[in-house]
């Protein structure tokens, strides 16, 4: 039996084929390579293929025992979303309904869905609990909740078993240094510090120091990719154990501000670099930060890389010798 894991030459996705083979999981990697990186690729077998096109899709089943499927291959720049709703619309629903076609014509029954705190939209109240509404404010979380429901209902049909998993802010690289993060273009934070760190970027900028929190920089719930690796490996042997469909936000129920990001990278790096402060951006929260205590309890997830410095230490080490 072997795990697909869609998406998997993606940032999460290839940090959770190394942590699935590393504990004995027998993986068939499936992507477009349009983001992923093939070079990330180093652990189970590869497929070149598009979740548009059903004849891809088949070309993993066929010959294999899919036992579950692991979904990261949806796309996830929300300001792209706003310009290119189509784009989402296509490749983050209708897609992945080709996949739960194939899915069901082949008897696969289980799931676990890469999905967002972006389906909750501006916060009632932080940390975010499973339980508070979602009122998406952008295509790219309006696309993520609409997969969602469609699971609720596939498995009140049809039978398939689903796990989604809602996440902040992925960050780090694998300890190893086997693999990493880079992103075309790149948005996250801590990359984006890291490149002015090693002069590839002559600032960083901050947007928004009047936010009400203790340094005036918005907070963000950071969780290292081989922490998020091992939630879905979790959630795959949950399901695997007879666990009932359900979801799971994953945070480390603490945030770190943008400076405090910017001060860990000079505490990691021993570099010196120009912070541009700049106006907010417009939509952004002051607070983003999630509860996990579901997860702790029904999937037995605890974070073991929360503190930033790590997180940072370990991104820095995959920046300075990054293969791709």
């Amino acid at each position: 039996m072997a795990i697909l894991v869609c998406g998997g030459a993606g940032y999460i996705g290839s940090h959770t084929n190394k942590e699935l083979n590393v504990r004995g999981y027998e993986t068939v990697v499936f992507d477009n390579l349009v983001y992923g990186h093939r070079e990330a690729v180093k652990w189970g077998e590869f497929v070149h293929g598009d979740l548009a096109n059903i004849e891809d899709i088949e070309k993993a089943f066929e010959g294999r025992r899919i036992d579950a499927v692991i979904h990261f291959a949806a796309f996830a720049y929300v300001g792209e979303s706003v310009k290119e709703p189509e784009k989402y619309y296509f490749n983050n629903v209708s897609n992945t309904l080709n996949l739960l076609s194939v899915m069901r014509k082949h008897g696969c029954d289980k799931i676990i869905f890469s999905s967002t705190c972006a389906t909750y939209g501006e916060p009632e109240k932080t940390p975010i609990t499973e339980d508070m509404p979602q009122n998406p404010i952008n295509p790219y979380g309006a696309t993520m909740l609409m997969v969602e429901r469609i699971l609720k209902d596939y498995r009140a049909a049809y039978g398939i078993n689903f796990a989604v998993l809602r996440y902040f802010n992925a960050a780090g690289c694998d300890p190893e240094g086997e693999i990493g993060e880079s992103h075309t273009p790149e948005t996250h934070i801590i990359p984006l510090v890291l490149d002015a760190a090693s002069g590839k970027r002559e600032d960083i900028k901050v947007f928004g120091t009047d936010f009400p929190t203790h340094d005036g920089s918005c907070i963000r719930d950071y969780i290292h990719v081989t922490d998020l690796a091992d939630a879905h490996i979790k959630a795959l042997e949950y399901l695997n154990c007879g666990g009932e469909s359900d979801f799971f936000n994953l945070g480390n129920a603490k945030g770190t501000s943008v400076l405090e990001v910017v001060d860990a990278v000079k505490r990691v790096t021993g570099k010196s670099f120009k912070v541009t402060l700049a106006d907010r951006r417009e939509g952004d929260p002051a607070i983003l930060v999630g509860s996990a205590e579901k997860a702790a309890e029904i999937l037995g997830w605890v974070p073991q890389y929360g503190d930033i410095d790590t997180i940072v230490s370990h991104a820095w080490n995959w920046h300075e010798n990054a293969e791709y």
